[in-house]
């Protein structure tokens, strides 16, 4: 049976916006369900849909409205009116009597709103989205008052809720595509260590809802520009069943600018976190690995354990140039992504990173070698390797001069021309003035860091420590990555690496708590699987899975990493490598130093502290099986709107 559909009618003459267009977080997120909000010209408000008045705010400031087909429509006057006690509004119907679409259901004083510096938008939502709809299709723009907007899919009488059944990843991936708005609303999507990362279209067309409720989905996020559905440890096998499914793209572009309905510059904020992480987040698990192996061989080293590997051995020197590699020649990895995350030639910019880290080149660079001189400047070689930020720029000026160069270039001169005047002009352009230019700023940036971090002491790593998990739930961890790697690359160390690791650590102890305490077999299954992934440095799946859904679970992993992060503090520890979690022990070893074990001895005692915290806390206070599971995010805001 085909599935059944309601009109949703303009409820006043105005703008009908995207709920992700409105102001209030709470509605924009799609928390209390699909809809559209109405920017209103007049006062004048209209039933949307008909149906019974089940509710009338003693505010007056909403209604609610139940159809014969069960939908519950909320009509809600104005964000945050509910402070002006009534003032505003006149209520023209009763809670139990029967309405008509179309019909006037309420008036409201649009000046009086607005002389209290409120938003007068005018909300028409379906609260129980994830129970009775498939989907929902708006017209946005100007509308007359009781004009068809919306249209809302009724799911068939058989139809399953979405979360009952576990998918297989070709079955999770066909639906994540058809909520998304099928393939045709699909730019681009990449994925990271634990969440698909779409560029669309029209982010309005994805079922929120519908994606939160499916088995398999642990929550959905708007960031970065980006649509991301978070899907944890298996998200890498649901991503090519997503490439599979969606086939070529054509030359549909790989991202589109953010325009979130802010100012220009938390637009351009945004985009700039969503290129930096497409950039980094293909390279993340190499670069973690590499330094696994690196803090492995130091621990080899150590003296206290009698030595068991020479530095000046052969399998040393081999090894430790596998693992420098992926450091080494990062601006040819980085290029590499930051080109596909463009949609331009990755083999134009992998070889104008090779140009960054040409022996030679990086041999002058040691030296400070001049390049040339001009006037009172003196314009110098320096070394690459390493770096990060140089070759995204590069990046992104090979992608504007190549698209220029197809415009201009006729066709028979383009397979040559283009790549060989972007390697040149784009190579020694960052050679010669961005290069130096970014790589000075990064590079004191990530001393300034390391120094402040380490300066303030038992403080900086309490505060730190408390709060960093925060960023992983708006998705701006991201932006700290290249941070980190920006520190080891330039001195060796992050101080704010080690005190992140507490915090994964915390994350993974306090759902570890849960998995223990709770005899319901599914929050069992999911919290040791979400405590061992936390612990290998990826807390996404604890978070969404159960520490955010009870939140007190979250506050008591935040305590216990506040505590770890005020002992690394303290003892002044630092990281040598990249990987967090337990599993980065050896990324605490110092490699210039193995003797020196100050920084694991600090890791030990911190780990410990959050463990036990965490745990504590979590046992005590933050959870029992009587608790009502919550929502997977309550608020969640795009880079540069909070």
């Amino acid at each position: 049976m085909a599935n059944e559909n309601i009109k949703l009618l303009n409820p006043v003459k105005g703008e009908v916006v995207a709920l992700a267009k409105t102001s209030d977080p709470i509605f924009s997120q799609g928390i209390m369900g699909q809809g559209f909000g109405t920017k209103p010209a007049n006062g004048q408000v209209l039933a949307p849909v008909s149906g019974q008045v089940s509710m009338v705010a003693d505010s007056k400031h909403a209604i609610g409205i139940v159809t014969d087909q069960g939908l519950e429509v909320l009509l809600h006057m104005g964000v945050d009116t509910v402070s002006l006690k009534g003032e505003p509004f006149k209520v023209l119907v009763k809670t139990g009597t029967g309405v008509k679409a179309g019909e006037p259901v309420a008036e409201m004083n649009l000046e009086q709103i607005k002389d209290k510096q409120l938003d007068p938008t005018v909300m028409t939502l379906v609260t129980n989205s994830a129970d009775k709809l498939s989907g929902l299709d708006l017209t946005e723009g100007e509308a007359e008052a009781g004009q068809e907007v919306a249209v809302a899919y009724l799911k068939s009488s058989g139809e399953a809720a979405p979360s009952s059944k576990k998918l297989s990843h070709k079955e999770l991936a066909a639906f994540i595509i058809k909520q998304v708005g099928g393939k045709d609303n699909v730019n681009n999507v990449i994925h990271c260590i634990t969440r698909l990362r779409f560029y669309l279209k029209d982010e309005s067309k994805a079922n929120d809802e519908a994606l939160k409720a499916q088995r398999g989905i642990l929550d959905v996020m708007h960031a970065s520009g980006q649509y991301q559905v978070v899907i944890g440890n298996e998200v890498a096998a649901v991503f090519d069943e997503v490439i599979k499914q969606l086939g070529d793209l054509g030359d549909a572009p790989q991202s589109q600018p953010v325009d979130d309905g802010k100012n220009p510059v938390s637009r351009a904020f945004g985009n700039l976190i969503g290129f930096i992480t497409g950039s980094m987040s293909p390279v993340v698990g190499v670069i973690a690995a590499a330094g696994i192996i690196k803090g492995l061989l130091a621990l080899l080293t150590l003296p206290q354990l009698g030595a068991l590997l020479n530095v000046r051995s052969t399998a040393y020197i081999t090894v430790s140039a596998i693992a420098d590699a992926a450091f080494f020649f990062l601006p040819v990895l980085v290029g590499f992504c930051a080109a596909q995350r463009l949609n331009s030639d990755p083999v134009i910019a992998a070889v104008i990173g090779a140009a960054l880290v040409y022996p030679q080149l990086i041999t002058w660079g040691g030296q400070y070698k001049t390049m040339f001189v001009l006037g009172s400047f003196k314009f110098q070689f320096l070394n690459y390797s390493y770096s990060i930020f140089p070759m995204i720029l590069a990046a992104w000026l090979a992608k504007k001069l190549e698209d220029w160069l197809k415009q201009h270039l006729p066709a028979y001169l383009q397979m040559i021309f283009v790549p060989l005047i972007t390697i040149l002009v784009v190579s020694l352009i960052t050679l010669a003035i961005t290069g130096p230019i970014i790589q000075g700023i990064a590079n004191g940036i990530a001393v300034g860091i390391n120094w402040l971090v380490k300066s303030s002491g038992w403080l900086g790593g309490f505060v730190i420590g408390g709060l960093y998990q925060l960023l992983v739930i708006f998705g701006l961890h991201w932006g700290v990555v290249p941070l980190v790697a920006q520190q080891i690359a330039g001195s060796g160390e992050s101080a704010l690496n080690a005190i992140i690791c507490s915090t994964m650590i915390s994350q993974g102890a306090a759902v570890l708590a849960v998995a223990i305490k709770s005899k319901k077999a599914d929050m069992k299954e999911l919290g040791f699987a979400a405590a061992i992934s936390a612990f290998c440095g990826v807390t996404e799946p604890a978070i969404y899975g159960i520490n955010l859904r009870y939140r007190k679970v979250f506050i008591s992993g935040l305590i216990g990493s506040a505590f770890g992060g005020l002992i690394t503090g303290l003892m002044h520890g630092t990281m040598f490598g990249f990987t967090g979690g337990l599993i980065g022990f050896s990324s605490f070893f110092n490699p210039k130093n193995p003797a020196d074990l100050t920084s694991f001895y600090a890791f030990l005692i911190a780990s410990a502290v959050s463990i036990v915290v965490s745990f504590i806390v979590t046992w005590v206070w933050g959870y029992n099986d009587n608790m009502t599971q919550g929502a997977k995010v309550e608020k969640k805001k795009r880079p540069g709107t909070m």
